[in-house]
């Protein structure tokens, strides 16, 4: 599948390099560039894409203004933000950007950003019954990224902190793992313990009779609290 992208960026090289870097991946029909916040609407007025790669600090429209239009969009493109300063990954957050990518841009994060892009879009396209995803802003090392939740397979409690659990990381978010199970729970994620919050789709193998109550995904054993064993055999076996 091959796909039209924006970039929105007021600083020349940073567009150039975006747009070379994008047209070189071969998910990508077409690049359409602008310098500004007012100049991309223009554009999306005539043309649809499927991820708008856009600069938080353009002059007249901030890339955070324009996300926002976009979304009265009745096509709307999955939005990343690229830009050399963080401080802005929590108002990513509240716009519903898929990623946030700090300059400079390195070919293979831009392309792993592309494809989370892709896969948000197709997501969201599923249905008017297909559950809106959401989007957590972690720290990883000196940068900010945003970790989808349908990524996450299950939740460890840290006093007033979260871990996610991912297929391929974990990351540390400043949220109680009370807040994120009264959240989650209609996007199947069941609480099994007062410190474990577990998505029933990662879930292989339910152990609730015997001594030791636990679930059993493909990477670990997690118990199961006996006075929540009702709720999860409800909750996971019915």
């Amino acid at each position: 599948m091959s796909v039209a992208v924006l970039v929105a960026d007021d600083e020349a090289p940073a567009r150039a390099e975006l747009v070379a870097l994008l047209a070189a991946d071969p998910r990508v029909a077409e690049v359409h560039a602008a310098a500004s916040g007012a100049e991309a609407l223009r554009i999306l007025d005539t043309v649809d894409v499927a991820v708008a790669f856009l600069d938080i600090h353009m002059p007249g429209l901030s890339g955070f203004d324009l996300a926002r239009a976009l979304a009265r969009l009745r096509e709307r493109p999955a939005v990343v933000f690229v830009t050399a300063d963080d401080a802005g990954a929590v108002e990513a957050f509240d716009v519903e950007a898929v990623d946030f990518v700090l300059k400079p841009v390195r070919a293979e994060r831009l392309s792993r950003s592309l494809g989370r892009a892709l896969a948000a879009g197709a997501g969201a396209g599923a249905g008017a019954d297909a559950d809106d995803d959401e989007t957590i802003a972690v720290t990883v090392g000196s940068t900010t990224r945003l970790v989808r939740r349908a990524e996450i397979r299950w939740v460890q409690a840290s006093g007033d902190y979260s871990r996610l659990y991912t297929p391929t990381c974990d990351h540390l978010v400043r949220l109680p793992l009370s807040d994120l199970a009264d959240r989650w729970a209609h996007a199947g994620f069941v609480r099994v313990h007062r410190s474990y919050l577990v998505h029933r789709d990662a879930i292989v193998e339910v152990r609730l009779s015997g001594p030791a109550p636990s679930v059993v995904l493909a990477e670990i054993e997690l118990p199961v609290s006996r006075r929540l064993v009702p709720s999860v055999r409800d909750a996971l076996l019915r």
